[in-house]
């Protein structure tokens, strides 16, 4: 029997996702120009070239939803049981633009749009910056700019910005924001740059289905390896489709990585105080957007720990109802079910 999904938390907690997207027109726009003046990677032009352009239904169905932060998401969410949403640009955001004034005031007028929509639903809504990676010190101050006067919880970066990643040194005014400001830095993928992509358009495997996973993972392993966490030990970095499998694949991570420390090869890599496991449980919070696997969230839970992995739909790529009614179901402790769904969120976020 099919059980009605209902907020309130008459099932013992409220369902937060935290990993929802939206965007504005003039950000569509702007990404699909760049597609047809044939000035796109790769990446962004296989999966915009589809979704901003295909009269498909699913496509349809996405930008429809995508552009919508009122009634019909608020419907998809009493329809879904969800509470609520932390909602963030849709990737790539700004960062395939070459255009800085472009992409700053995209930027900029998305998150008072934003801001705007979480006033009218306080209860419902809340929301991450969008930054302009391209300009590392205007992001810093829009920042500042969005958790003091918008009331933003985090911010979203859409992994590499013209394969560029956040470890390097030109991206670190952003990461000292996110220090000490406090600000969960959620990386989301995107497609992998063209130096990356290989053959993965041909084989249809450069987006959702595992391109973004490789490149968003590679990018956090940039993060973790570099020194990143050293320099800033109160940075929180959040990773989403369960924790984009860094749990999975951390034992050997964590032992080539102090092998390759031993051996010297490589330049950038020097000792860390702390190993790659001590990170992932001190300074990483995992969602399972796009993965609605009871075994996966639980083998998340045993690596990161119950306190770090939250709940996420990624609403409107992936909207199925029955996967609430699963994750309901999982065979979990009460207590370390409302962890998942609600308070590691409201901890997190602030919210």
């Amino acid at each position: 029997m099919m059980t009605d999904l209902k907020t309130g938390g008459s099932q013992g907690y409220l369902r937060i996702a935290t990993e929802e997207a939206w965007a504005t027109q003039e950000q569509l726009d702007a990404i699909v120009r760049l597609v047809r003046e044939g000035r796109a990677d790769k990446g962004t032009q296989s999966l915009w070239g589809f979704y901003g352009t295909s009269p498909s239904e699913r496509t349809t169905f996405i930008r429809e939803r995508l552009l919508d932060i009122g009634p019909l998401r608020i419907q998809a969410m009493d329809e879904s049981g969800i509470d609520k949403a932390v909602l963030a640009l849709t990737s790539p955001g700004v960062q395939t633009l070459f255009d800085l004034d472009e992409a700053r005031g995209i930027a900029s007028r998305s998150n008072d749009q934003l801001a705007a929509a979480c006033e009218r639903y306080p209860d419902r809504f809340h929301g991450m910056t969008a930054i302009c990676p391209q300009d590392a010190d205007w992001s810093a101050a829009e920042l500042r700019r969005g958790k003091e006067e918008l009331g933003m919880v985090g911010v979203q970066v859409n992994s590499h910005t013209h394969g560029h990643y956040l470890d390097e040194p030109q991206f670190d005014p952003i990461l000292r924001a996110c220090a000490d400001m406090d600000i969960p830095l959620y990386i989301h993928p995107q497609g992998p740059p063209d130096a990356m992509i290989g053959g993965m358009v041909e084989a249809g495997l450069e987006g959702a289905i595992f391109g973004f996973a490789m490149e968003t993972s590679y990018h956090a392993l940039r993060l973790l390896t570099g020194g990143v966490f050293d320099r800033y030990p109160g940075l929180k970095l959040v990773l989403g489709h369960g924790c984009e499998g860094l749990p999975f694949w951390i034992d050997r991570f964590d032992y080539m990585h102090q092998a390759g420390i031993r051996s010297g090869r490589y330049e950038r890599m020097k000792p860390q105080r702390h190993s790659l496991h001590h990170y992932l449980r001190t300074n990483v919070w995992g969602t399972n957007s796009g993965l609605p696997s009871p075994a996966s969230i639980r083998l998340m839970m045993e690596v990161m720990g119950e306190d770090r992995v939250l709940y996420a739909m990624d609403y409107p790529y992936q909207f199925v109802t029955d996967e609430v009614r699963l994750l309901d179901a999982m065979d979990m402790a009460p207590a370390a079910k409302r962890k998942f769904f609600q308070t590691n969120a409201e901890a997190l976020f602030g919210i």
